[in-house]
């Protein structure tokens, strides 16, 4: 759980998560490729490589019968995003102009430390470098006190523009935000992708320490889970990817989202490295399967109205399968069975997710990846709490029956034909 703990803390942007998830992936004997230069692979070995926020690493095994199963999840978060130019300056204060990323429970970044987090592109002689940068300070969104907004219990509409420009400096102090600039991430920046993060240490509490809040559970804990059960040293049959993709909080239409063509472009080269050609690989996709795991809500202690009426998704009762009739999640009735076989014959714990039949459903990345490369799957989760808020919580038991449940999945093998599923 301590390295759970430490990749949720120092992963507070996209950017730091690829960055420490190829720190782990290395030392594990993980080899990076390049998308600009040839792949050279062979069986038994294990891989990875990177576009912008995103990452994907996979191992090769056995490739008697050639096949992928793909672990998919999202290094983003609900955030805040320094627009260019970000220091406002009044007569008293300077404050950071910020744009929302992604549906963040936005009241709850107010008065918690935030960290100013990223990338920066340095200039260097013509040569443009790419680092990851955090601030050595913090800043504070402050609340309006409750004598100056005697309705705020009442209810209280977050207005971005004005209710979320953290609180940096006095005017006095801040000069300008080529200064502030300096002060984060040094000289020679060209330009940025900067974000307010919430800084909070992730925390135990409970009669028993048995769950854990932090920022970023959504969706964090699923990256590290996929890394953690790829890189265990295991004999498998096909091709087991980890598909760490970016940008899912605002729709995954990017080139390093699940709408792009990333994953697909990665699975394609695995073929042909090994002098599979179209029909092999089209061939190979049939008999793979994807897993879209992503968070699931929770029955809520204070509103368990807010859940379906027979199917209760409780923080301790294991792995969510995630069910939607309009396809918001992937799983149907063959691939919810696959995955319930596989989790009996491991003896991984699991329960059943719908929402409520008059609330809109989510979605994530599973439909995406489904529509590009028509492989069976299914959308599975940890449950928790406060979900999209700066601070998320779940239960430390749903997480080890994730890892499990994911070491299961990749231990296994399937088979389709015209009556169903086969796995070994």
């Amino acid at each position: 759980m301590k390295k759970l703990i430490d990749f949720l803390h120092q992963s507070t942007t996209p950017f730091h998560a690829t960055k420490n998830a190829k720190a782990f992936l290395e030392e594990r004997g993980f080899c990076r490729l390049l998308e600009s230069e040839d792949w050279i692979l062979s069986e038994g070995g294990k891989y990875y490589v990177a576009r912008d926020g995103a990452v994907i690493a996979f191992t090769v095994g056995s490739l008697n019968d050639f096949s992928y199963k793909i672990v998919a999840s999202h290094t983003d978060s609900p955030m805040l995003k320094l627009k260019e130019n970000p220091v406002q300056k009044s007569a008293f204060y300077a404050t950071l102009n910020a744009e929302t990323y992604g549906g963040g429970l936005w009241y709850s970044f107010l008065d918690r430390p935030l960290k100013i987090a990223g990338r920066v592109i340095r200039r260097e002689n013509n040569r443009l470098c790419e680092e990851t940068v955090t601030s050595p300070f913090t800043v504070v969104i402050p609340s309006v006190a409750i004598h100056q907004n005697r309705e705020a219990n009442q209810g209280f509409s977050v207005n971005p523009q004005v209710d979320l420009q953290a609180l940096v400096g006095l005017s006095s102090d801040v000069d300008n935000s080529e200064n502030l600039l300096t002060c984060i991430a040094g000289e020679n920046v060209v330009a940025y992708d900067l974000f307010l993060v919430n800084a909070d240490m992730p925390y135990s509490f409970g009669l028993n320490d048995e769950f854990l809040a932090s920022p970023r559970i959504d969706n964090l804990t699923s990256v590290f889970a996929s890394l953690e059960a790829l890189a265990f040293d295991e004999a498998r049959v096909g091709i087991c990817v980890a598909a760490c993709l970016d940008n899912e909080e605002i729709g995954s239409g990017t080139a390093q989202g699940a709408e792009g063509d990333f994953l697909e472009k990665v699975l394609r080269r695995i073929a042909y490295s090994f002098r599979f050609d179209d029909n092999e690989y089209y061939k190979a996709l049939g008999n793979s399967f994807v897993l879209s795991v992503d968070n699931a809500h929770a029955v809520h202690p204070n509103h368990p109205e807010k859940s379906d009426t027979t199917n209760k998704t409780v923080l301790g009762g294991g792995i969510v399968i995630k069910n939607h009739a309009n396809k918001a999640y992937v799983t149907d009735a063959l691939s919810a069975a696959v995955l319930k076989t596989v989790f009996d014959n491991a003896d991984v714990k699991y329960q059943t997710f719908f929402n409520r039949s008059d609330v809109r459903s989510g979605s994530t990345l599973g439909k995406a990846i489904i529509c590009q490369i028509g492989a069976s799957g299914a959308d599975i989760g940890l449950p928790q709490l406060a979900m999209h808020s700066s601070c998320e919580c779940f239960k430390k038991s749903d997480y080890e029956e994730l890892s499990k449940g994911l070491l299961a999945f990749y231990a296994a093998h399937f088979t389709r034909d015209e009556n169903g599923m086969q796995i070994n």
